[in-house]
């Protein structure tokens, strides 16, 4: 007889565990699938990449979604989403009427996320010049011995701007004996910061380099900051982890991370260089 109880209590031991173990696998296995629901691609300019890849992991912890993000130059990136390329969250720069002529996006999730200016380096300890009018601005390019920035040609959005402005001061002829055009942002503060650029500009945003001084963002009267618009892709694999994205990149807590970003990776010298929609 108390053998026979014995045995059952062995028995009853030994469903115990094997309940609990069962129990907890399915509840490791519960948060593993909450934990990972899918991968949500994005693409979207260089002059953004400080910004979106701060606000990913949040947005990771949020939702549960993994986000695999690609950056590039503002033409490229645009011709990418034009070029109808799986990307769930395209990031664009106006003039963007042919990506709604695409049929790449969807129109009506568009959502403006933030705006980037473009802003004046000079090699660290140089002497900081003054930008505060177009007047000075000028100044500033006709003392210079050599002006870098990134090379248009190659799409980048900061370029643009630099060759606009320079045509809107009328200095565009006189100053081409001076300018060093750089393969993107980073390009352009390395020759700055080994001294083969007196003056450097490209989006404050991509000023990171070591050995450089950030003077400040251009006149927005000479250079206006790139505005950047997000869309969910008409081709996403998931609309609704797409829209979840694109939401939390116009949160409240993205729009917080924005204005911080004057004292954050890539703006730590004090600057503001994003400024968030609507402000």
């Amino acid at each position: 007889m108390k053998a026979a109880i014995r045995v059952a209590a062995m028995a009853a031991a030994i469903l115990g565990l094997a309940y609990g173990a069962g129990a907890q696998n399915n509840s490791q296995n519960g948060a593993r699938a909450q934990g990972d629901k899918g991968e949500v691609t994005l693409i979207a300019p260089g002059g953004a990449r400080a910004a979106v890849e701060q606000l990913i992991p949040g947005f990771e912890k949020k939702t549960g979604y993994k986000v695999k993000a690609t950056f590039g130059s503002g033409g490229g990136t645009h011709k990418q989403v034009v070029n109808g390329e799986a990307f769930d969250v395209p990031v664009v720069q106006p003039p963007y009427q042919d990506v709604l002529d695409s049929g790449n996006v969807v129109k009506s999730s568009e959502k403006p996320l933030a705006s980037v200016a473009v802003g004046v380096a000079v090699k660290q300890g140089a002497p900081k010049p003054d930008i505060s009018s177009p007047e000075a601005v000028k100044k500033m390019f006709a003392a210079a011995k050599s002006v870098s920035y990134p090379d248009a040609k190659g799409g980048a959005a900061a370029g643009v701007t630099v060759d606009e402005m320079f045509k809107k001061l009328g200095i565009a002829d006189e100053l081409q004996s001076k300018i060093k055009r750089a393969q993107g942002g980073a390009g352009a503060m390395q020759m700055v910061a080994k001294g083969d650029a007196e003056i450097g500009m490209t989006f404050l945003s991509e000023m990171e380099e070591p050995g450089i001084d950030v003077v400040g963002p251009l006149p927005r009267s000479v250079a206006t900051p790139t505005s950047l618009v997000g869309f969910v892709s008409a081709h996403a694999k998931d609309p609704a982890a797409a829209k979840a994205l694109l939401d939390y990149l116009t949160s409240p807590e993205a729009a917080a991370v924005y204005k911080a970003q004057k004292a954050s990776h890539g703006f730590r010298r004090g600057l503001r260089s994003f400024v968030p929609a609507g402000l």
